[in-house]
């Protein structure tokens, strides 16, 4: 099966690479210059690495100067080990491996009732699509479990750039996010520091980010970063999203008229326009990853992998589903590029694997 005959159906993984960032990453990728040199090429660098910051700035609503450029999402969370005064991290039940694994670690540290607790959530879940909106500050903090938080750190690394989000309007001290999630190049990403934040640096070297990032910057994948916020900006704009989620909408009805037993995860409540996640009884997701794959698609379990082991999921056990349950789940997350055809073609592929099953336990 050749590349063109596949429908790649895994947008929350990975967005494909938006023309528009792959032209301005090609076109840095032949200059010279050192961002934080003062020469002419330095200064045309930095401002590349400016007008990317911008961009970025625009699609999340929140001040140029409160961008803070990294590698990824993951490396923005680690801002959790860099807030003083020593705290404890409260996790919100839907967050991201990455938020977890802080929380994880503030376990064992020395400040259980000090100030500056910090709250982390996901704005939008990777594996339902259900969007969780950060809760209403109560005298300048949020409570989870009588634990009272004084920041709160959003990942919006999966709704930037599919729904309008204001970071300036959101009460959150911090957010992260990642380039490509919305059509950007892999490895790059920023942590959003509102304004009178303090944060240690992430990394220590040179001061580059204003003393919150040692490093030199990594100008191309930067530019790519601020090209495609800005598609993403324009997408936003023009009702593309309201489109996809039309797209998914008519995906599960026809999955739904395959059969009764299949549950799908999230729905009627706030999700992500572009996500699917539904749940068959027995038929477990790794499987039907690789059978979907084997017929031509791109698709994603609900389970998580790690070190080569599955796990049922964690968010989707915390949403009620039990192990077994959690298992089965499978994800199809699509873009504006996704066609109608597609997606038919795959209800069929799944429909007639399905059937096969069913023959199996009669």
């Amino acid at each position: 099966m050749s590349v063109k005959d596949r429908a790649y159906l895994d947008w929350n993984a990975s967005a494909p690479l938006r023309p528009r960032a792959r032209d301005a990453m090609m076109a840095v990728l032949g200059e010279t210059g050192n961002p934080s040199a003062v020469h002419a090429e330095g200064r045309r660098m930095r401002g590349i690495v400016e007008r990317a910051r911008a961009q970025v700035a625009a699609l999340a609503g929140c001040s140029p100067s409160e961008v803070v450029f990294t590698s990824g999402a993951t490396e923005a969370a680690s801002v959790l080990r860099h807030l003083p005064p020593k705290h404890a991290v409260c996790v919100h039940a839907f967050a991201h491996d990455c938020l977890w694994a802080y929380h994880e670690t503030a376990s064992a540290r020395d400040a259980p009732d000090g100030p500056g607790h910090v709250l982390a959530m996901s704005h939008a879940n990777s594996e339902s699509g259900v969007i969780t909106e950060p809760p209403d500050a109560v005298d300048g903090g949020w409570f989870v479990d009588g634990v009272r938080c004084d920041r709160l750190l959003l990942d919006i690394a999966q709704s930037a750039g599919k729904v309008r989000f204001d970071f300036s309007a959101s009460g959150a001290d911090l957010a992260v996010l990642s380039a490509h999630k919305l059509g950007g190049p892999k490895g790059v990403g920023a942590l959003i520091v509102r304004d009178g934040t303090e944060i240690e640096a992430l990394l220590c070297g040179g001061g580059q980010e204003l003393g919150r990032r040692s490093g030199t910057e990594n100008v191309a994948g930067i530019a790519g970063f601020g090209a495609a916020a800005l598609d993403a900006s324009l997408d936003l704009e023009a009702g593309l999203w309201a489109e996809v989620q039309s797209l998914r909408d008519d995906l599960e009805n026809a999955l739904e008229a395959s059969g009764n037993e299949t549950i799908f995860v999230g729905r009627g409540s706030q999700r992500l326009p572009n996500t699917s996640c539904f749940v068959t009884p027995g038929w477990k997701g790794e499987t039907q990853v690789m059978q979907m794959d084997l017929a031509g698609f791109a698709v994603s379990s609900g389970s998580a992998c790690s070190s080569g082991k599955v796990r049922g999921s964690r968010v989707l056990r915390a949403m009620g589903l039990d192990a077994q349950a959690a298992e089965c789940a499978l994800r199809v997350s699509i873009g504006p590029t996704t066609t109608e055809e597609e997606l038919m073609r795959f209800v069929d592929a799944w429909a007639k694997q399905k059937g096969k099953l069913r023959q199996r336990a009669a």
